[in-house]
């Protein structure tokens, strides 16, 4: 059998869990694309797909770290979030994913920045229960853009990628 299947094998198991990672949190999704679209590179010899395009595959995969971040952060802080509030969803994340999956995966952000938030007020007046419910709805739809934002930036580095390999310019 010839390596470079087995390398290609592993490049789209590397590209299937990063598109998984994109909507789960316990995976760096568009970091594995990457990887798996470098390993497919590679092991081609780089006839199909250059260093140019390896370069803005990563400027792009460098970019979705950042959409990841931001998105999460300016929802929650947009609407007056506290600390405790964004790492409430952060672990809502993670243990809604893992617990409930897949259900938990959109409510864990929000039941986690609302618990956070409560803990942060210290009361459970029915304005501050308005005020977390709030910002536990900012978090959430902070996170549901960066999840959109994210696959479409995959989607274009796998489109990039695919005409690159069918097409190549050098």
């Amino acid at each position: 059998m010839d390596n470079s299947f087995i390398y290609q094998l592993v490049a789209a198991i590397l590209v299937i869990a990063g598109l998984v990672g994109v909507v789960l949190p316990a995976l760096p999704g568009l970091p594995l694309v990457f990887a798996g679209l470098l390993i497919s590179a590679w092991a081609d010899g780089f006839q199909h797909v250059g260093a140019a395009m390896l370069v803005v595959l990563g400027l792009l995969t460098l970019v979705s770290l950042v959409v990841d971040y931001w998105a999460a952060a300016h929802g929650a802080k947009r609407l007056g979030a506290s600390r405790m509030a964004t790492i409430g969803a952060a672990l809502g994340m993670l243990v809604g994913g893992f617990v409930l999956f897949p259900i938990g995966l959109f409510l864990g952000p929000f039941v986690g920045a609302l618990a956070g938030e409560l803990l942060h007020r210290r009361s459970l007046t029915q304005a501050d229960l308005g005020a977390a419910t709030k910002i536990g709805i900012g978090t959430w739809l902070g996170i549901a853009l960066g999840i959109a934002l994210k696959l479409a930036i995959a989607g274009l580095m796998l489109g990039l990628f695919a005409v690159d390999w069918w097409w190549p310019a050098h």
